[in-house]
């Protein structure tokens, strides 16, 4: 007999209004001082080619089951997915409910002993956060063909990207497609352990912002607790650099072996992903050229309703096109803030860099080419900018990076430099 009434189920409330098919869009579904180098072992980098999501998948599946009364069922698979995925922390909770209900009540999700519970309180409320958070993410699913506010516009070499939404501890992957921005795939991720809006070094929060995936850490390098590898991301960039933000070595990476995933806030600030699901990033981005969007909360929209402000935009960007090509270098400064800075460089020292660029183009006509716009908004507006710069009649040119932000009706330039 199993003792599990409905009236019982809060634990998984949640579930019970999957079952109406909120899984419609398919699932695929550190610290400076820690990044020592010492070899992992292989179990870290385990082939894990198509496993990704599929543990989070065989969950949801279980959740369903109990939320329609079918725990003779639901305990089977349950069986059957901490055998496949041991270290799947908040499978075993789940397949310990289960068995546990077939002899006596189960009153809470994680039932159990009070001397149990006073040893492990800690756990048990990650692990329940954890499975509130997984749920919460895949019932509320994002609009179809919706992408997140910032991604104002891609060019075609940025074949991916990626958007982080703290809230619901989730990574989003999309694919730049020819016919716009396709998510394929979502995955749960831990941040930091103190949240988000990291400031200063050690302070063990996730930083918030635009950045990009600078290189890809063999794991072989690395100590085991960082799993299947590692993807670093340009934290601290310009726009925190310029805020006084002080830390480094923030990564996407995986969790040691014998540890599927982390609570929802374990990390020293970089982000935390089951291995397979590290291994698909690791296989599907580029280096360099993947965007990382890391959010309090993503604000989803259709892409349409992005294209005015991208117009709105790229009007200031070709008047500063326009300026350079004409080699008014008057004009050209007007377009630069007054607290510019390039790798230390102030604008004052920067300007004679500039003019030499504006005389190596002297009587060309410039062309902005793989145009790239990513919008950032907290306190201010902030645009990161990144393109080709090609004169007529040269086959190539520099790739460029540029920080915008808003003053008042204006654009100015804070930094630029050449990727």
């Amino acid at each position: 007999m199993t003792f599990l009434p409905k009236l019982v189920l809060a634990a998984f409330a949640v579930a019970l209004s999957l079952s109406l098919g909120a899984a419609q869009t398919p699932i695929k579904t550190a610290k400076k001082n820690d990044h020592k180098p010492a070899r992992a072992p292989a179990a870290a980098a385990t082939e894990t080619k198509g496993q990704e999501g599929a543990a989070e998948a065989r969950l949801i599946a279980i959740y369903r089951l109990i939320g329609q009364g079918n725990t003779l069922g639901a305990l089977r698979q349950a069986e059957q997915l901490v055998s496949a995925y041991p270290g799947f922390a908040l499978a075993q909770l789940v397949y310990g409910d289960l068995l546990t209900a077939r002899t006596r009540p189960i009153k809470a999700f994680g039932d159990v002993s009070p001397d149990q519970l006073k040893a492990a309180d800690t756990t048990l409320s990650e692990l329940r956060n954890e499975s509130f958070l997984r749920l919460k993410a895949l019932r509320e699913r994002p609009p179809a063909g919706s992408v997140p506010a910032e991604f104002l516009q891609l060019s075609p070499r940025n074949k991916h990207a990626i958007a982080i939404d703290a809230s619901r501890a989730r990574l989003y992957l999309f694919e730049n497609r020819a016919s716009g921005m396709a998510l394929i795939a979502d995955y749960y991720i831990s941040v930091g352990k103190l949240g988000i809006e990291k400031n200063v070094e050690g302070d063990q929060r996730t930083p918030l912002g635009v950045y990009f995936i600078t290189s890809q850490l063999d794991p072989k390098s690395l100590k085991d607790f960082y799993g299947a590898g590692a993807l670093p991301i340009n934290y601290p960039n310009m726009l925190d650099l310029k805020r006084g933000k002080t830390g480094g070595g923030i990564w996407l990476h995986g969790t040691p072996p014998g540890q599927f995933s982390r609570a929802p806030m374990a990390s020293d600030g970089c982000v935390v992903l089951a291995n397979p699901d590290l291994m698909h990033l690791i296989r599907t981005v580029e280096i360099r050229s993947t965007p990382v969007l890391i959010s309090n909360q993503l604000k989803w929209v259709s892409p349409p309703s992005l294209r005015p402000r991208s117009q709105e935009f790229t009007k200031h960007l070709n008047a500063w096109l326009q300026a350079k090509s004409s080699g008014n270098m008057t004009q050209l400064s007007a377009f630069y803030a007054p607290d510019f800075n390039n790798n230390g460089k102030t604008l004052t020292q920067w300007l004679p860099t500039l003019k030499r660029e504006v005389a190596a183009t002297q009587g060309l006509t410039l062309e902005i080419k793989d145009l790239s716009l990513l919008h950032w908004t907290d306190a201010n507006e902030t645009m990161v900018v990144t393109f080709g710069e090609v004169a007529t009649g040269r086959r190539s040119g520099l790739t460029r990076r540029q920080y915008w932000s808003r003053q008042g009706q204006q654009w100015k330039i804070f930094y630029e430099g050449v990727v």
